[in-house]
């Protein structure tokens, strides 16, 4: 091989890997980073949802309790003639 066709091939190779950087990083990396975006904003609903939804549950339990029940489970002591939490 000639001097000259060795750096030919080594000019092409560099090249053809600084296209393949520029095209990953201009098209590539981006669609990869909204794509990311997305699957994040997705497990974020979710776990929004859930949350909300264990909120209602504790919502529904709370309510159902007497001011007695709720005093015992906030660790009071409920005084029933005075009809108040200690």
């Amino acid at each position: 091989m000639s001097p000259n066709t060795i750096i030919g091939a080594v000019a092409g190779a560099a090249l053809g890997g600084l296209f393949v950087f520029l095209a990953a990083t201009a098209w590539w990396l981006p669609a990869a980073r909204s794509e990311g975006r997305e699957l994040e904003r997705s497990a974020q609903l979710a776990r929004s949802m859930e949350i909300i939804k264990e909120r209602s549950q504790t919502n529904a339990a709370v309510n159902s309790l007497s001011d007695a029940d709720l005093c015992h489970e906030l660790g009071g002591i409920w005084v029933f003639p005075d009809k108040r939490c200690d």
